[in-house]
């Protein structure tokens, strides 16, 4: 299984852009509507229609899409959200259509996108069944549930929370996403192309991730049923530092 961004942007690029350039089209449509016909046709000043271009993708409310590779947003906490936005806006996530569309926006504009996604609250998507063996499905629960002591990786719960729905302000959950998607940022995270500022906990615990451990926890996560309370745990109350500055491969 090709688990490079790398791999998987060329796959799908064409796609993806395809709906980005269809999101912007749509925007301009609308503005120049609106231009024409101001006495007639008002475009509310808020949120929801300032993150319209977002919509074509991840969904009118952030709830994801059949695609593969645009991801749920809605419910994740603001501050991941946030840090996302930045990194696609200063270059630090690289793909163009989000680059492009972030680039010139200001820290309080993507707040207050970051802070609407958070907000919303949409049914968790039905995704396909994982095509990956018994075996494979039990190595994906062993990583997820217990990490693997031996090679020093800690658990997918010791991070983004018991029920795997993130921690805020800026852990993010990890349920309701393809298998594609998260073996895509996993491999991304593993080979440098996915950064965070410092420290930079995933790198230093995915280096350690062979590609049949990636595949497996993609897997055995994207077949978790909806979480009863999507909410993220609240802050502090894991002790990530045992896991991240102290306890990850360095």
């Amino acid at each position: 299984m090709k688990l490079s961004c790398r791999a998987m942007g060329l796959q799908h690029a064409g796609r993806r852009v395809t709906a980005f350039a269809f999101a912007v089209a749509l925007c301009a449509l609308a503005m120049g509507a609106h231009a024409q016909a101001a006495s007639t046709v008002t475009l509310p000043d808020s949120t929801a229609s300032r993150v319209l271009a977002c919509s074509s993708c991840h969904g009118k409310q952030g709830e994801g899409s059949k695609d593969d590779y645009f991801p749920r947003l809605a419910g994740k906490p603001a501050g991941y959200l946030y840090n996302q936005l930045v990194a696609f806006r200063d270059g630090k996530r690289k793909y163009a259509p989000m680059n492009y569309l972030l680039e010139y926006l200001p820290d309080s504009y993507l707040q207050e996108m970051a802070q609407y996604f958070a907000t919303q609250q949409t049914p968790f998507p039905v995704l396909p069944r994982p095509n990956a063996t018994p075996q494979a499905m039990a190595l994906g629960e062993q990583l997820a549930l217990k990490g693997d002591n031996a090679r020093r990786i800690p658990a997918c719960t010791a991070c983004h929370g018991a029920s795997l729905t993130g921690v805020s302000p800026d852990i993010p959950g990890l349920l309701g996403l393809h298998a594609k998607y998260v073996s895509a940022q996993l491999g991304a995270s593993r080979y440098g192309a996915r950064v965070t500022d410092n420290p930079n906990c995933m790198q230093r615990i995915t280096v350690r991730l062979n590609d049949a451990d990636i595949a497996a926890v993609a897997a055995w996560l994207s077949a978790q049923p909806a979480p009863l309370n999507p909410a993220p745990a609240t802050e502090g109350s894991l002790p990530l530092a045992l896991t991240c500055e102290q306890g990850a491969p360095k």
